[in-house]
């Protein structure tokens, strides 16, 4: 098996990253001077685990649902773990890849996911801690996850293309093979604080969280209000339906949780130059970047700028023609306010801390209300009015 995986490797092309490109690309739209002209006051803060490098890897939906569970345990009164975001992503790769070749090749492949991949999981596989599973298995410090895709794809691909109208019994267990090489095998125990546990016993015993609390809602204009439809983005290979609800729904969802003690789980486009990581801000300027002029651009991040407004069409428009893309999930932990009152989401990423608010952005709710592609959160952090129209059982 080795032998076949260093064969593999040689020939398949390396898969450069977007996400790494992403960030250098938002890196860019730094100003020096930008967190001087921004006064940031908390008005919610909840508790939550500490920032987290995804690398190169395109995981942040797992770091971002897992640090969103780690924040629900806190809000339980459970001392959090810091929970293997690998293990999550080990296991969402095994169940795309039956997909995958079910669909005879046509669907994306890659790491991206979603944020009910990682609560699928959890109730499918459990969970384990950080320190059980790095999935640092191949003499890296962080993530590299290049060279293992282009092996998976590519291994994937000549299953389909030489089946013959048949399968053999055995490619799910080559594919398993090549997981356990680069990421670890999964072992059948391990021990926590000097109790051994299954997987599965963890997640009961320990992370205690019951899968079936949790909720996705989106919203566009093209489905039925309050019932379930297809959240159609690439990285859905699971084909799992989100709540469609109301524009003012969104903001409106997710105020009531931070109020109420829950935070929430965040997918997003984060390709817009009025997103900076490096400043640690993200709004909606009035005018798009093409029609700013040279000044426009420079001081863009000097301080508080007047916003666009957002509706229901302009952000059905920005999904329908590519605008907005489901780029990346984060965990919104907090709610606060600038020196003209405007408030921001507090949002928690899985990049590092090498930004001006270490590893932390602050997100207008004009941006959440354009970009939002998805979000998540415990049942009971609904309003209660829409969680009677979504009729939750």
């Amino acid at each position: 098996m080795k032998k076949l995986i260093l064969i593999l490797a040689a020939v398949l092309p390396f898969i450069s990253f977007a996400q790494d490109d992403l960030v250098k690309k938002l890196d860019a739209n730094k100003s020096d001077s930008a967190k001087k002209k921004f006064v940031f006051t908390d008005i919610i803060n909840l508790e939550n685990t500490s920032v987290k490098n995804q690398a190169s890897s395109g995981t942040c939906w797992s770091y971002s649902t897992n640090s969103f569970l780690e924040s629900e345990m806190i809000r339980i009164g459970k001392d959090p773990v810091d929970l293997a975001e690998l293990f999550s992503a080990r296991n969402v790769y095994i169940e795309k890849a039956d997909t995958y070749v079910r669909l005879h090749g046509s669907l994306a492949w890659g790491d991206g996911g979603e944020c009910h991949d990682v609560i699928n999981m959890y109730a499918k596989y459990g969970a384990m801690p950080q320190e059980a599973y790095t999935g640092l298995h191949y003499g890296t410090k962080k993530n590299k996850f290049g060279e293992m895709q282009a092996v998976l794809k590519g291994m994937l691909d000549g299953v389909v293309k030489n089946a013959n109208g048949k399968l053999t019994p055995v490619w799910k267990d080559a594919f398993k093979a090549v997981l356990d090489t680069y990421l670890g095998a999964v072992p059948e125990t391990f021990v926590y604080k000097g109790k051994e546990y299954t997987t599965k016993t963890f997640a009961k015993e320990v992370v205690g969280l019951n899968p079936k609390d949790y909720v996705e809602l989106s919203s566009f204009t093209n489905a039925p209000y309050y019932k379930k439809t297809m959240l159609m983005v690439q990285d859905n290979w699971s084909f799992d339906k989100v709540y469609n609800v109301k524009f003012e729904d969104i903001t409106r969802t997710i105020d009531n949780a931070l109020r109420t003690g829950y935070t929430v789980a965040w997918a997003a486009d984060v390709s817009e130059k009025y997103f900076s990581w490096k400043n640690g801000v993200a709004y909606v300027p009035e005018k798009d970047w093409e029609d700013m002029d040279d000044s426009d651009k420079k001081y863009m991040f000097e301080g508080p700028k007047p916003e666009r407004k957002i509706t229901a069409e302009t952000r059905q428009t920005a999904f329908d023609d590519y605008e907005t893309t489901d780029d990346h999930g984060m965990h919104i932990v907090g709610l606060a306010k600038d020196q003209k009152g405007r408030e921001y989401y507090i949002v928690k990423n899985s990049w590092g801390v090498k930004n001006d608010y270490k590893g932390y952005i602050y997100v207008t709710k004009a941006y959440v209300q354009y970009k939002t592609t998805a979000f998540l959160l415990h049942k009971d952090a609904l309003p209660p009015a829409l969680a009677q129209k979504l009729n939750l059982e």
